[in-house]
């Protein structure tokens, strides 16, 4: 991230952050999407050029008996022509990448294709100009059609750049109400603030910047950006985060920092750095491509060599070597791992599972830990009545009434829970009288003639009123909000809310923690509700009161254990753990920012789909293994009878049967994809039954 210099604006470092960052991204989206398309017009006209390959090929017109119909003077100069495009034009990406891996020292599958590829297309050229043996150009034109379709499919279901970081800004409003110096008001962009600066935020706008709130009250807020589920009261003298929502009173926010010092811009860079830090996982394919480079050739070469000394011709040593280095590469290794992730990207969709990394997601097979954000993730994010305490001749469903009657004439988050409450109780509410706010302390309305408050527990020590109650203490050390309900001289009860825990969250914990994985739980709240919510969950643990900047930190002091972690989140403030861990989980109802900054997302924000990714993960690792075997399994029998190990009896492997046998291969390996469509998943979303 770029920061200011002297001779520059304070507003500078915002507009070149968010400029620089959105540039970046822009162009990462618009390279994988280019990325997409090259291998979409690479692959249609090498599939065009393959049918004359195929119909000009000795080979292919001996096994259909078309030589007659089909061969003419100078047809294989016409071959050889077709050929070359193919492989200059269609094969010019593997041959691009070949050189890349092998500048890394990492041979791996364009190291495999490039080596078939490349033998195949020269050997033939020499052949189409006097070496005795046979051509392979339609196995070059299938080999580049095939790999080119399997990368295809791959980029296809793994695109999406992140775009956490655009999220991130855009959380930022773009104009801000700036107060001129005799009272009136100016629309100004947010980039020309700078420190000393008063602005007005209206109730129901977000705080342009990081800022000393100068006038006004209200409530804001923050759980979007610190975790923290109460909306927190601020007041002249109190600070204000940029980006969080504010409550029902207007505030003057005197500017403190822009750009680069926020908070919000110190998130950006965690989440930065945490991308790039991310290590790479090499899949399973290259790895087994990575074992058939070197089999291809070190058995190529030792054929050449073997029949030589047996004092064969070179033209028939060459011609063996070359089918050994040519059908090592399976043309079904191409789609094993493609044709898995393109059905288990679209099984998850069905299932509202959003696979942004693949590499991630095959890794949640190993998971040993999850760790969950609790506002927003385990619960809704919300307030919500969980106790009512009647104290006087009054039953709970007569006190809420009276409660939420009052109550409906206010904006306040305290007051929305109560409201809700009642109308899920099916309670009819009756209109308030002289409706008045209580400043800081609650409000006050007459309901059917009787002068009715909803208060803080201030007030009512201020009223002098004694109350003491077990239940009451115990709420408290809940850490739930208490507010109480009091008539014209008495208390008639009391009524606690606090974050609401999903429903879903129980069976989720239950299944995981069944599945031998720890459960861990994440928040800014204090250390009383954690360990409430913690204890009702059945949690193996918590971390309590952890500051924004914190949780990536918690992310690594778990996995710093030797467990493998995943991160369960949706917030602003989970975006650099989301990032941190080893698969990152962001649930579908949350903020861009996660959603951008996370491997998988929950469409459905519930916390049973991470037990159904989990399972689906396992499911298609299997798949993958499966496919990968087929893929190469043939090359145990095909490799030696390639290489003539049954010559002696009278019996080579022809190329037809080569070509036959990576068919029966293709078509197993497409069979056994299509199988994982049988996985039944048990999540929130639909599940196949075919």
């Amino acid at each position: 991230m770029r920061h200011h210099t002297h001779s520059e604006p304070q507003a500078a470092p915002a507009r070149h952050a968010h400029a620089h960052h959105h540039e970046n991204h822009q162009a990462e989206h618009h390279h994988h999407a280019a990325m997409v398309a090259d291998f979409r017009h690479r692959f249609w006209f090498s599939v065009v050029l393959t049918v004359p390959i195929l119909a000009l090929s000795p080979m292919i017109q001996d096994w259909l008996g078309l030589e007659e119909s089909l061969a003419f003077p100078g047809s294989m100069y016409v071959l050889f022509g077709l050929s070359t495009a193919v492989y200059l034009y269609g094969g010019r990406l593997f041959i691009r990448g070949l050189f890349d891996e092998l500048r890394q020292l990492q041979p791996g599958m364009m190291t495999l294709i490039s080596l078939a590829i490349s033998v195949a297309y020269f050997y033939s050229s020499a052949v189409v100009f006097g070496l005795p043996g046979e051509v392979f150009f339609w196995e070059l034109a299938t080999l580049i059609d095939v790999m080119l379709l399997g990368h295809w499919i791959e980029m296809r279901s793994v695109i999406g750049a992140s775009g956490a970081l655009d999220a991130l800004v855009r959380l930022m409003p773009t104009e801000a109400h700036r107060l001129r110096e005799n009272g009136e008001v100016e629309e100004v962009p947010v980039t020309e603030l700078k420190p000393g600066d008063r602005v007005l935020v209206k109730p129901g706008e977000k705080i342009p910047t990081d800022g000393l709130i100068v006038e006004g009250r209200s409530s804001l807020n923050e759980s979007m950006l610190t975790g923290e589920s109460k909306p927190v009261t601020r007041q002249k003298g109190d600070e204000a985060i940029g980006g969080a929502m504010n409550g029902e009173g207007a505030l003057v926010l005197e500017i403190r920092k822009t750009g680069a010092e926020t908070y919000l811009a110190q998130v950006v860079e965690m989440v930065r750095q945490a991308q790039a830090s991310r290590s790479r996982a090499q899949d399973l394919a290259n790895r087994a491509a990575q074992w058939l480079t070197y089999i291809a050739l070190s058995v190529g070469t030792l054929t050449l060599v073997v029949w030589l000394l047996l004092g064969q011709s070179f033209a028939f040593a060459l011609e063996r070597s070359v089918t050994v280095m040519v059908i090592t590469c399976p043309h079904a290794l191409g789609l094993a791992v493609p044709l898995v992730v393109a059905v288990s990207t679209s099984l998850a969709a069905l299932n509202g599972l959003l696979i942004r990394n693949r590499a991630a997601f095959e890794r949640a097979r190993n998971l040993q830990a999850i760790v969950f954000d609790k506002t927003g993730t385990l619960t809704e994010g919300r307030f919500g009545v969980s106790d009512v305490v009647p104290l006087a001749d009054i039953d709970e469903a007569e006190l809420l009434r009276l409660a939420a009657s009052l109550e409906q004439q206010s904006e306040h988050p305290i007051a929305l829970g109560i409201v809700r409450a009642a109308e899920e109780r099916g309670i009819l509410l009756t209109k308030p009288e002289e409706f008045r706010n209580l400043t800081g302390r609650g409000a006050e309305a007459r309901i059917e003639g009787r002068m009715i408050r909803v208060v803080s527990p201030g007030y009512v020590e201020e009223q002098g009123f004694d109350i003491r109650d077990e239940r009451l203490t115990e709420l408290a050390g809940q850490g739930k909000t208490v507010v109480y309900v009091t008539d014209d001289d008495r208390v008639l009860g009391a009524i606690a809310l606090a974050d609401v825990v999903r429903p879903e969250s129980f069976e989720a914990i239950a299944r995981l923690k069944a599945m031998n994985i720890r459960c861990l739980m994440l928040t800014g709240d204090s250390r009383a509700v954690a360990a409430h919510v913690a204890a009702q969950l059945g949690m193996d643990d918590f971390f309590a009161e952890v500051l924004p900047h914190e949780k990536a930190d918690k992310i690594r002091e778990v996995k710093s254990q030797g467990l493998t972690v995943a991160m369960v989140g949706d917030g602003v403030n989970d975006a650099p753990a989301l990032v941190e861990a080893d698969l990152g989980i962001a649930i579908g109802a949350g903020t861009d920012v996660a959603i951008e900054s996370a491997d998988i997302i929950l469409v459905h924000s519930n916390p049973l789909d991470v037990a159904a990714t989990l399972g689906l993960s396992r499911a298609t690792y299997g798949k993958m293994v499966q496919n990968l075997l087929w893929a190469t399994g043939y090359n145990a029998v095909a490799i030696p009878l390639a290489a003539g190990i049954a010559a002696p009896f009278g019996w080579v492997l022809s190329p037809a049967i080569g070509a036959a046998l990576m068919s029966l291969s293709t078509v197993i390996v497409a069979i056994n994809a299509k199988l994982l469509e049988r996985y039944r998943g048990q999540s929130s979303g639909q599940t196949r039954t075919d």
